[in-house]
């Protein structure tokens, strides 16, 4: 399994960003995907997941009604919409994805992209 983030960079606060994870060598329909950050000297957390089975979303309340996580199966992608950012949004994001995840913690995942960087600054 393959994934590869890219759309980070630098936005004001207030601002929008639009990550995407293509994936390849599995099929998503049989993977819990997610989105994790980890900022400069903090443990990674979740910040959006798709479960496996039935497809449903989780948020931490930290991101509740600011980020929307979707994927399109025909192009393999995942993507996270981040909307309403705030300075403490800045991190490095990175999609993930596993066939036996539950929840959206980080231990749970075992295929990893490298990350993408967003600063969130004026």
């Amino acid at each position: 399994a393959k994934l590869v983030e890219s759309g980070g960079g630098l936005v004001q606060p207030g601002g929008s960003l639009r990550l995407s994870c293509e994936v390849s060598g599995f099929s998503m329909d049989n993977y819990a995907i997610g989105w994790f950050c980890q900022a400069s000297g903090k443990e990674r957390e979740g910040v959006a997941c798709i479960k496996r089975y039935d497809g449903s979303l989780w948020y931490p309340d930290a991101v509740k009604g600011r980020f929307t996580i979707s994927r399109d199966n025909a192009k393999k992608t995942v993507h996270l919409q981040m909307d309403s950012l705030k300075a403490e949004d800045t991190a490095v994001y990175y999609c993930a994805a596993d066939p036996l995840a539950q929840w959206c913690a980080g231990y749970e995942y075992r295929y990893w992209g490298q990350g993408t960087p967003v600063t969130v600054s004026s």
